[in-house]
């Protein structure tokens, strides 16, 4: 079941590093991968594409993760959304903030590719039958 994620985040570097270490999924799955450079920007790429999964930056510019992250969970059409808060905050409370407004999982920066992968496919639920 081919899917789409979209990466969300303002530092350019983070959103290729994201895309590279997705594309295993582009090329073996036939996952689209789209981006966004700020939470506005994100928001309005969600409600237009209804990705499957959505890679989240808490400290950006016009809307913060956990702003987006609140509104997509308040909107019945996009309560399927999976959204993976991937951020430099570490701190307990930060964690805590994102689970209780729905995230699906909370990472910290600096990630480790393989890990995202893993949860990218587990929440896509793709069978990675090379294993």
């Amino acid at each position: 079941m081919p899917g789409k994620i979209l990466i969300v985040d303002d530092e350019v570097h983070i959103r290729m590093l994201l895309e590279q270490t997705l594309e295993e999924l582009e090329e073996d799955f036939d996952v689209e991968i789209l981006s966004a450079s700020n939470g506005e920007e994100g928001l309005g790429i969600i409600v237009e594409e209804k990705p499957d999964l959505v890679f989240l930056d808490i400290m950006m510019p016009k809307l913060n993760g956990y702003e987006v992250c609140q509104k997509v969970k308040a909107d019945p059409a996009l309560r399927n959304v999976n959204i993976v808060l991937l951020t430099a905050k570490g701190q307990e409370v930060d964690r805590k903030q994102g689970l209780e407004l729905g995230a699906s999982r909370y990472m910290t920066k600096p990630f480790d590719p393989d890990e995202v992968l893993d949860v990218a496919k587990e929440l896509l639920n793709i069978e990675d039958s090379l294993a």
